[in-house]
This record gives structure tokens, sequence and C-alpha cells, in this order.
């Protein structure tokens, strides 16, 4: 067997047990560790299939980004462990029906094909490009896809502020329109007081008379 072919097999033995400890492990923090070890040993099954950039995003992205934002937030929510077992009792017969058909689809498409079929890739020249390979065929035969893609996000960002954005009727809000116009007198006042010195002869006084 070829170097290449147990360096993969590693990868992806790596891959598919740390993606089962996402979902049976117990912490939320760990699950979260074991899922930046998923994408990690995803990324190194792209670099075997020369898939360089991909790979490099994934990291610098999911890993690099998305799962260290993920981790504060698990570890600032107070989660009840009790509860979230409940959680996953409920929906486990759910969660293994589903995953049981999903691996039958796999085992279906494996045994029509064939391994034999899915060979490595031949390598390329050095002076191929992947990341321009990919650029090229993103914005010309997938142009249309990207473009809805972009929309749809776009509508998920103003739907989440939306939803988030919400005006409470006991918070203080400034109103920079109103700070502006204000005049000079507004924003001093002037208060006549009494000096020092005439508050204590008026205290002297007082005292003389009684």
């Amino acid at each position: 067997m070829p170097i290449i072919e147990i360096v993969f097999y590693l990868f992806g033995a790596v891959l598919i047990a740390s993606a089962l400890s996402v979902v049976t492990v117990g912490n939320p923090v760990y699950a979260v560790l074991f899922l930046v070890l998923s994408f990690f040993s995803a990324a190194c099954i792209w670099l075997l299939l020369q898939a360089e950039f991909l790979a490099i995003v994934l990291v610098l992205v999911y890993v690099g980004a998305v799962m260290v934002l993920f981790l504060f937030v698990v570890m600032m929510l107070d989660v009840d462990g009790e509860q979230r077992r409940l959680q996953i009792g409920r929906y486990l017969p759910v969660g293994f029906l589903v995953a049981v058909a999903m691996a039958a689809q796999l085992f279906v498409l494996i045994w029509t094909q064939g391994l034999e079929l899915q060979a490595m890739p031949e390598p390329y020249p050095e002076s191929f490009s992947h990341t321009r390979a990919l650029g090229e065929l993103l914005y010309t035969d997938y142009l249309y896809a990207f473009e809805v893609a972009a929309i749809l996000l776009l509508v998920a960002i103003i739907a989440a502020i939306a939803l988030t954005h919400r005006r409470r009727p006991k918070t203080r809000y400034q109103d920079p329109s109103d700070q502006v116009k204000i005049t000079k007198g507004e924003r001093v006042r002037l208060v006549s007081m009494a000096s020092e010195r005439e508050t204590s002869e008026a205290r002297g006084g007082n005292g003389d008379k009684s």
C-alpha cells in the first residue's frame, strides 16, 4: 500500500473519531475542541487531494476564527448538563435513523461505483495555481450561484440584526441630533449663591443675637 493511502486512511480515521466525539462527548467545550480537530483533519485530506487553497481557508477561517468564536460563546453560556442529556436522549432515535440512512446511501454509492474508480489525481505542474483555477471557475461557470449565495447571506445578516436590535423601554439612549441642537443657555446654568464671608457673617450675627 502506498504511503499516501496510509496517510489518507489515518487522517480519515481521526476525522471520523473526532466527528463522533463532537456529538457524544458531554462537555460542550470538549465538543468544540473535537470539532476543531475534525476541521483540521479534513484540511489535511484536502491537501492530499491537491486542494491547497481550500485547506488553508478551512484552517484560517473555520479553525482560526469561527471555532474560536464558538468556543467563547460556549464558555460564556451557562449550559445545564442534566437538561442537555435529557434533550440528547429525546432526539437520539431520530438522529440514529438519519445516521443509518446516510451510511446506507454512502454504502450504495461505494458499492455501485467501486473504490477502484476513485483514483488519486495526477500531480499538477509547478506553474499551476489552484487559487487562480478556483477563482476562474467560481466567477465564470458558477457566477450566478455565487451571487445567489451572497444575497442569501446578506438577507441572513439583516434578519439577525433586525431580530436582535429591539428597543428596551428602560434603557436610556442618546440622540446626536438633539445634542447638536442644544444652545449655550441649556448647557450652562448660572446660579446666584452667597459668598463664604457673607455666610459666616450671617452666622456670627445670628449668634450675637442669640
